[in-house]
């Protein structure tokens, strides 16, 4: 009997038993749609930790007071030490650098009139805009002026402006942060929130009034900040910078090697990180949903198993008119396939389907990855002829005259 007649028999055998066909895939299904449902939202998350660091700024490094080991382990106990100052000493004598912003954020009340919401309240330098890639979308933003003399201006995110204002234009209106009057100059262009910190919905205000009118001077050496950001000329002058600024602020804070009260973090060596954690992530969720997988193997098995038995006298039958070992054996393994395969199709079309319902409901991208359906329908159909084996076997080897007896 040849190939075509075989799936021709096969498929009608399956469709005679449309529920027990239905209940058999259905481990298939829910396998094939964990595994690609989970290594979309793996690529997904992926997408969209590189798109935070990415909208951080082109080529930026981010120094931060302290030690690396001691952030490392989670010290709470950072220093104050990394101030302005540095900031205004890697503007001015670091030759690879082409711009510098030093930030300082905290929490308060914001206020318009009537109408009142709490909000992040950002001091930073003229350099921001350079550093982190954002535009002005009305007014003008902070200059170098406003630091010197620690003016009452402050430029608004645009989520912030709207919600406040309601459709007026805020510039030259007068708010009330943390229950101090600011003159509005300039509103941002909306950009998103960037890894956890949503400048659409900040007041950013000059550093140097940030520490001398809201949260007071806390370091004997100066404007202490959060952490300092920097965007190097290009790519290649990266390494370059990150060496310049440790020799520099080494010596301005009278350290060795051997003990930086500071730590440079690069903007790539974050993506390489993020790529390594998201990818781990991604690993692991498929491998928990490839369990699913095997556990509608052994489900085929089973129900296979019970259709030899159920089928004693057709097997019988046939065996007696003719049908060799490998006539039975070929119509079991391909009943087996047939189901594998169909289950892996309707779950990847639920997996597919999965992945942008969850898009839809969260910031991650659709991650749906040819090379995974690829993967999960080849080894879906796999498990199929693997677990179909045995049964189908034992069907082949059924003696002709002890299947007619038992019928």
């Amino acid at each position: 009997m040849d190939f075509a007649e075989s799936l021709k028999m096969a498929t009608k055998t399956l469709s005679a038993n449309k529920l027990r066909s239905g209940l058999t895939m259905l481990g298939i299904i829910i396998g094939n749609a964990s595994v690609i449902a989970m290594i979309g939202i793996g690529e997904g998350a992926q997408k969209y930790v590189n798109g935070q660091l990415q909208s951080l700024g082109p080529n930026v490094l981010f120094i931060v007071p302290g030690n690396r080991d001691a952030r490392q382990l989670g010290d709470i106990d950072i220093p104050r030490n990394l101030v302005v100052a540095d900031a205004e000493a890697i503007a001015s004598q670091v030759p690879s650098v082409a711009a510098v912003a030093a930030e300082k954020t905290t929490q308060g009340l914001i206020s318009y009139r009537n109408r009142n919401t709490s909000s992040s309240i950002v001091g930073t330098t003229e350099g921001f805009l350079t550093v982190r890639s954002f535009e002005v979308g009305q007014g003008r933003f902070l200059n170098d002026l406003d630091q010197k003399s620690s003016s009452l201006v402050a430029v608004m995110g645009s989520t912030l402006a709207e919600r406040l204002f309601e459709g007026q234009n805020p510039i030259g209106q007068q708010i009330r942060a943390k229950g101090i009057t600011f003159e509005i100059v300039g509103v941002l262009e909306k950009k998103g929130s960037n890894l956890g910190l949503d400048y659409d919905d900040a007041v950013i205000i000059p550093i140097t009034t940030l520490a001398s009118r809201i949260v007071g001077r806390t370091s004997p050496y100066g404007v202490d900040v959060s952490f300092v950001s920097v965007s190097a000329l290009d790519q290649a002058a990266m390494e370059t910078a990150e060496f310049q600024i440790t020799n520099l602020l080494r010596l301005r804070h009278g350290v060795t090697d051997s003990g930086d009260d500071f730590y440079i973090q690069s903007q790539d060596t974050l993506l390489n990180i993020a790529d390594t954690v998201t990818g781990a992530l991604t690993l692991m969720l498929a491998a928990i949903a490839s369990i699913s997988l095997f556990v509608g193997g052994i489900g085929i098995m089973n129900i296979m198993l019970v259709s030899v038995r159920e089928r004693t006298q057709e097997i019988g039958l046939r065996k007696a008119i003719g049908a060799t070992q490998k006539d039975i054996l070929s119509q079991f393994l391909i009943e087996a396939v047939i189901l594998s395969a169909i289950g892996g199709l309707v779950g990847t079309a639920i997996g597919v389907g999965g992945i942008f319902v969850i898009a839809a409901l969260s910031p991650f991208e659709a991650g749906v990855s040819a090379s995974a359906i690829v993967v999960a329908v080849g080894v879906s159909g796999t498990i199929g002829l693997f677990f179909g084996v045995v049964p189908a076997r034992q069907a082949a080897k059924l003696d002709p005259i002890v299947a007619l007896r038992s019928a």
